[in-house]
This record gives structure tokens, sequence and C-alpha cells, in this order.
């Protein structure tokens, strides 16, 4: 399998874009476009990976988008890879409103499954494609923001801009 992919800097840090034939399968954000790159490589440990600017552009620039504008939808084609579980989740994640959130254990309820916030949170955190599957919507009982993949500081903007949006 080859995998395309792109990396560009944003209001959040560094975002690295990957792309397979079906879609696109990995939406990385971090602070050293090194690790967002090793972090690929560790995930697609047999795929052919190649760097592909140019023909990534439009889907580069739509993360980007997602990322400045969140509460707005996507059209990215996405290739979800994951567990049953795991899709099921986000799935789930992708009907939260923006500008809403759900604690752990609201979701685990939302798909029939209510003893399993703890396995939800794992979902979250394998989260693959920030910002395209917005595990940034799901936060503690007592509505307290918690770990986030991609740290929590750009989990805190990110509702604050989907909030925001709602307001504008």
């Amino acid at each position: 399998m080859t995998i395309y992919f792109a990396q560009a800097q944003c209001s959040l840090g560094h975002v690295l874009v990957a792309q397979s034939a079906k879609g696109v399968c990995a939406i990385l954000l971090g602070d050293e476009p090194d690790a967002l790159w090793q972090n690929l490589q560790r995930r697609f440990a047999r795929a052919t990976l190649v760097s592909a600017d140019a023909e990534l552009e439009q889907a580069v620039a739509q993360v980007i988008g997602l990322i400045e504008r969140p509460a707005g939808g996507h059209p990215l084609t996405l290739d979800i890879r994951g567990t049953a579980f795991q899709r099921r989740v986000w799935q789930a994640l992708g009907r939260i409103p923006p500008g809403q959130t759900l604690s752990y254990r609201e979701l685990a309820e939302a798909i029939n499954q209510p003893g399993a916030a703890r396995a939800v949170a794992g979902a979250c955190a394998a989260n693959p494609l920030a910002v395209a599957v917005p595990c940034h919507r799901v936060v503690r009982r007592d509505g307290g923001l918690s770990g986030y993949r991609w740290g929590v500081e750009r989990k805190r903007e990110l509702l604050r801009r989907e909030s925001q949006a709602l307001i504008d």
C-alpha cells in the first residue's frame, strides 16, 4: 500500500495529512514535524510513504480549514481504520454537534455500551483523524477537559472556536 502525506503549519502547530487510495487516513497534530512523521511511520509500518505536497494540497487546505473553523463540516473522504468498536465510537463522535460536548459515559451510552466509558476513552485516544473525527468534543463527567491525544490546550482551543462560531 502507498500512503501519500504532506505537512503544513497551522494556528495550532504542525499538521500532517496522509491519504491512501481510499481517502484521508491520518490527520496528526503536534509541535514537531519529525514527531508527526515518526508517528505516521509507526502507524503505517508496512506502507510505502511518499511525500506529496502538490497532490494533497486540497486535502491539507480542507484540514487547515477544519482547524481554523472547526464548527463547519468537512468534505473529506476518510479512510477510517480501527477495530469495529473504535469505528462505532468515531462515528458517534461525528454526530456530536459542533459547540457541544458529551462525557465519555454519555458517549458510551450513545453507542449502547453504558459500561464502556473507559473503552470509549481509549478509542478517542486512538483516533488518527484529528478534527475530522471530533474527539475533542468529549469531556469528563464533570465537564472538565481531560487528556487529548493532540494536547489539552489544542482541545480547549478547538472547543472555544466551535463555541465562538455558534455566536458569530
